[in-house]
């Protein structure tokens, strides 16, 4: 399993465009083999910020989706990006 986590840092006036922007990707991602989860969220406390989750079955999967391509999305600049892909080794109940 695969979790790709993390944090998109925009202009505040420009995160609700970039979140109505990509609204459609998380719609594809959550139909696409493979998918668990897909979300890419505004954070309650920091205007700037947009939370990236994302797990999938596998590195196949994710690639699957990626590689597919969609629609070209005019999306405001993102000032900076902490995302990170994880390797799930072990899953249990928490």
């Amino acid at each position: 399993m695969l979790i790709i986590a993390g944090s998109l840092f925009l202009d505040p006036a420009d995160r609700d465009r970039y979140l109505a922007a990509v609204g459609d990707v998380a719609r594809q991602a959550r139909s696409a083999p493979g998918c668990l989860d897909f979300a890419q969220v505004a954070d309650d406390l920091d205007p700037a910020r947009v939370v990236i989750y994302e797990r999938w079955e596998s590195e196949a999967d994710l690639l699957r989706f990626r590689e597919a391509g969609g629609p070209e999305l005019e999306l405001p600049p993102i000032r900076s990006a902490d995302v990170a892909k994880y390797r799930v080794a072990a899953v249990e109940a928490p």
